[in-house]
């Protein structure tokens, strides 16, 4: 029976820290369903779904802790379940720019969470040059929500913000959403 496994690892950016956790994986028995890496400031942040039978997650778990020492990172693990299927069948990107002031981020996310639509993916970035925000969003919908309403409701939202922004339909396969 196939288990899962979500590992995180956050430390210092250096070259070949995601070699060493994929080879890792590899060895364990285990294949990376999902993983999503990011740089911040100097800092490393790397996140994977993997599965693979009881003794491979075993194995990956007692076996993370010492190459983690190694490379001086941070992780943490925690078993999951695997996809829960999903009637999501429109897939959008949602987008905003402007000049960035505290709570933008929080606005936008609370505006989703309050009509209960999860965010598969969210980047958000600012320019602290010239003082720009923008963030790059992906959500999936099912058939019951009226994508024009919700964008009607997104735009009015950005003008309270002062943010220019805009929802646009994306092919599905660019979301992990089963």
């Amino acid at each position: 029976m196939s288990q899962y496994l979500v590992l995180t690892a956050i430390g210092a950016d250096r070259t070949g820290i995601v070699s060493e956790l994929t080879k890792l994986a590899c060895e364990c028995g285990c294949n990376i369903l999902d993983s999503r890496m990011a740089i911040f400031g100097n800092e490393f942040s790397f996140i994977m779904l993997l599965n693979g039978n009881s003794r491979s997650i075993n194995q990956i778990e007692l076996r993370l802790p010492k190459l983690a020492h190694s490379l001086e990172l941070i992780t943490m693990m925690k078993r999951t379940s695997g996809y829960k299927k999903r009637n999501l069948t429109q897939h959008f990107e949602v987008t905003y720019a402007g000049i960035d002031q505290p709570g933008v981020l929080k606005a936008v996310t609370a505006f989703f969470a309050a009509r209960k639509i999860d965010i598969s993916s969210l980047n958000s970035h600012i320019d602290i040059n010239n003082n720009q925000t923008n963030s790059h969003i992906l959500i999936a919908l099912t058939d019951k929500v009226s994508i024009d309403h919700l964008e009607n409701e997104f735009l009015q939202l950005c003008e309270q913000i002062g943010v220019q922004g805009c929802i646009k339909a994306v092919q599905s396969n660019l979301l992990n959403v089963s």
